[in-house]
């Protein structure tokens, strides 16, 4: 593995990149939910407005972040490793043009049918009065957020394939500024003319969506890119993406039966269920995006380019390393999720509608949805793989392996846990999927370096046991201080992850994991230069 040192390195740069943009995209997510749940709490409105938004969500995961992305790249790294540039810039127009009038059709078909979407995600919303047609509203105004958001997702797989990542992964800090900026400045004026607050929130976030889109187009145009207003369906390079993304939308789709599982289940718990899910959720969906997220948008296109040179042996080096830099990222993060839920939802949340008793709820739902962040993040690293090697079988059956797990977990659990059987499930299927892709693709490549992986992750044991007891036993010593002024668990909060965080990178550092002595090689040169 020495030999994949310098493409971990470049990796990991790229990474930190993204990390960097994605940071300051979370930290702004986190306080639109600051917003939501300041205005809003845990209630009918924010209910309805997750539930409402999951439903372009939903499609968005398929088309945008899922299929449509890794199958774009794939195709489009191959036409720039193999065809001239004139072919890849055509191809790209192409599909910008096919999937603009794709998804527009499924907008309006969704705006159409909206009602019956609301009734099958949600039955139980209809028992609530006004709770049903709130959300339908809602579904109707978000729906087109599909569309702008999926032509984001292209550009974005164009400025990623030409080594392009910080405006990319930036532009979603656009799309939180236009949903707080927007979003707030209708729930003001809008109730003035006998609107619900809770639409400009829904307004707010078409406004985002479209910033996210058009921030991105001025370094695509740097790139050399000039758009051709053309179609053409019979074009070998837009069948060739379509044809992975079908096997892709079916292997991704089951994620999505899963997110209508739960919620589906969620809407039947006590009322503010959904909001607890979904605070919680999005907490996590931190570290998913600083290190699953950041490191896939990074190494996809250099697993693309070793499956366009069919150099198998550099991909499974670039995979292997990947993976433990996930590892080495997400295991910590759990840990500290796990034991500072509290005194973290706290902080952020309660204030103005969200109660005491609402942060209990989400630190609760918190600590089981973290069970699962090492392989979610891991998941976004492994199912590129067999992107890259144009093999989606896999997934598809892991996916299903995941839904299968899901249902039966929630079953068994959901009268005795409520809400909190949702977190408990989605962990665990998140696992189970983790376990069989990872045994299929070390069957599939024939073997990759699990010596490697292994010794990582006994380091990375060790330092995360050190973190674990460090943080155990100074959250109990400083209990006093985390239940006292808002400044003081500030203060107190930010020491127990600064000092948990900097005993885990010191121990890592002594035991010399490769791919953090690496990163900090260039941190010190970059510190004597």
């Amino acid at each position: 593995m020495k030999k994949s040192a310098p493409q971990s390195e470049k990796i990991a740069k790229a990474a930190g990149t993204v990390s960097i943009a994605v940071m300051c995209s979370r930290v702004l997510g986190l306080v639109r939910e600051q917003i939501f749940a300041g205005l809003f709490g845990a209630g009918l409105a924010y209910d309805a407005f997750v539930v409402a938004f999951r439903i372009p969500n939903l499609l968005r995961d398929l088309f945008a972040e899922g299929a449509l992305s890794a199958a774009f790249i794939t195709v489009f790294t191959d036409y720039g490793t193999n065809k001239s540039k004139e072919e890849a810039w055509r191809l790209a127009s192409n599909v910008l043009v096919f999937f603009a009038i794709l998804l527009s059709l499924l907008s309006l078909l969704g705006i159409f049918f909206a009602e019956p979407l609301v009734n099958l995600l949600a039955p139980h919303f209809s028992a609530v009065e006004g709770k049903k047609e709130l959300t339908v509203l809602l579904t109707r105004i978000m729906t087109p957020f599909l569309v702008v958001i999926s032509l984001s997702a292209v550009v974005m797989g164009i400025l990623n394939s030409k080594g392009k990542f910080f405006v990319p992964a930036m532009a979603s800090a656009f799309f939180n500024m236009g949903s707080i900026v927007g979003g707030v400045s209708l729930v003001i004026i809008l109730p003035k003319f006998g609107y619900p607050a809770i639409m400009g929130m829904a307004i707010g976030t078409l406004i985002g969506g479209t910033l996210q889109f058009a921030m991105q187009l001025p370094t695509l145009k740097k790139t050399g890119f000039r758009f051709t207003p053309r179609l053409h369906i019979k074009d070998p390079g837009l069948k060739r993406i379509i044809t992975l993304m079908i096997p892709a939308v079916i292997g991704l789709s089951p994620t999505q039966i899963n997110i209508f599982i739960n919620t589906n289940f969620a809407s039947s718990c006590a009322e503010g269920s959904v909001s607890w899910l979904n605070y919680a959720f999005r907490l996590v969906q931190l570290p998913i995006g600083l290190f699953g997220v950041a490191l896939s948008i990074a190494a996809m296109p250099v697993l693309a380019k070793h499956a366009a040179e069919k150099d198998i042996k550099g991909m499974k080096e670039t995979f292997v390393s990947s993976l433990t830099m996930v590892f080495s990222l997400t295991i910590p993060a759990s840990i500290g999720l796990m034991l500072l839920a509290e005194p973290i939802i706290r902080i952020i949340f309660e204030r103005g509608a969200f109660t005491s008793y609402d942060t209990i709820a989400t630190a609760n739902t918190l600590t089981l949805y973290a069970i699962g962040l090492f392989a979610y993040s891991s998941n976004k690293i492994l199912v590129p793989v067999f992107y890259a090697l144009e093999d989606t079988k896999y997934p598809l059956i892991g996916s299903f392996l995941a839904v299968a797990a899901n249902l039966l977990i929630i079953n068994l659990s959901i009268d005795s846990l409520q809400h909190l059987a949702i977190a408990f499930s989605t962990s665990c299927s998140m696992v189970l999927n983790f376990l069989f892709l990872s045994s299929v693709l070390y069957w599939k490549t024939e073997g990759y370096s699990v010596s490697y992986l292994s010794k990582g992750l006994a380091k990375i044991g060790v330092a995360g046991s050190a973190m674990a007891a460090f943080l155990f036993f100074s959250r109990n010593i400083l209990h006093d201080w985390l239940n006292g002024s808002f400044m003081l668990q500030c203060m107190t909060l930010f020491f127990l992850i600064t000092g948990g965080a900097v005993l885990y990178a010191l121990l890592l550092q002594l035991m010399g994991l490769q791919e953090l002595t690496g990163i900090s090689k260039r941190i010190r040169a970059k510190f004597r230069r």
